[in-house]
């Protein structure tokens, strides 16, 4: 490590330097872990979801913080989107495979989370 920076190896031979606020792996990290990033990418674990089903199934979310979190995720290669032309359009997201590497941890997390509260504790 040169200069107390952390360097990580990044693909095709690039590094990362991780604690940098320009380096592309921070930034990917930041949308993830995001209030909402969380919940988006576990929200779409099992399923591809509409716009609206997105909406529906993370309470709190309002439509602007769910669309400028899904076209960060979309940006970062995490999640796709397909628009149907239709009127109104119809958008669909999913996971891509990057997406899923990644949510898979956080799935489990939840899940650890949730199997260790009782059920007065739930939500």
């Amino acid at each position: 490590m040169a200069g107390g920076a952390q360097h990580t190896q990044g693909g095709a031979g690039q590094r990362y330097e991780v604690f940098h606020t320009d380096c592309l792996a921070r930034d990917v990290v930041d949308h993830v872990t995001s209030r909402w990033g969380v919940w988006v990418l576990i929200s779409l674990r099992s399923n591809d979801l509409r716009f609206y089903e997105l909406r529906e199934s993370i309470q709190g979310i309002s439509e602007k913080m769910l669309a400028q979190t899904l076209r960060a995720l979309v940006q970062d290669g995490l999640v796709w989107r397909e628009v149907e032309p239709t009127t109104p359009p119809q958008v669909t997201y999913g996971l891509t495979e990057f997406g899923r590497d990644v949510g898979e941890p956080l799935t489990e997390l939840f899940d650890r989370i949730t199997r260790r509260l009782s059920p007065r504790d739930a939500g």
